[in-house]
């Protein structure tokens, strides 16, 4: 059942992104030119929902989906790892026009080269598993 749960919020997620045009090529590049409000106005929408729903959650002590309590975690250290990977992952980011999530939503759209890109990032979290033991913390 929490399967078919997972498939139809995919499912709307990549209806959401589809309609609000956020898989555009052509949008993820204005926001990378600062030419357009567009993709900002997106993002900033998702960060105000999503930590409204994380306070609401926290202050009623609700349980996951499949009765787990919810765990979140505290404000940790800032290490150059993450930096370094916000980095690698804006670049790669700007130079296909997708991140993770839009990729397999410009696949159900009928963008079939987006297949080669998320091979590329399979590959690359193949080789952070790989390699991650011995990169900066």
């Amino acid at each position: 059942m929490k399967n078919i749960l997972y498939v139809f919020s995919g499912v709307i997620f990549g209806i959401v992104m589809f309609k609000s045009e956020a898989i555009s090529w052509f949008r993820i590049q204005e926001m990378f030119r600062f030419q357009a409000f567009h993709m900002y106005g997106i993002m900033g929408s998702a960060v105000v929902v999503g930590a409204s729903f994380v306070a609401v959650l926290r202050r009623l002590g609700m349980n996951s989906i499949t009765g787990e309590p919810m765990k979140f975690s505290e404000k940790k250290k800032l290490y150059k790892s993450p930096l370094i990977g916000g980095v690698i992952f804006g670049l790669g980011w700007a130079m296909t026009g997708a991140c993770p999530g839009p990729l397999f939503v410009n696949v159900g759209a009928g963008y079939s080269v987006m297949l080669v890109v998320i091979g590329f990032a399979a590959l690359g979290a193949f080789v952070h598993g790989l390699i991650a033991h011995r990169l900066p913390r």
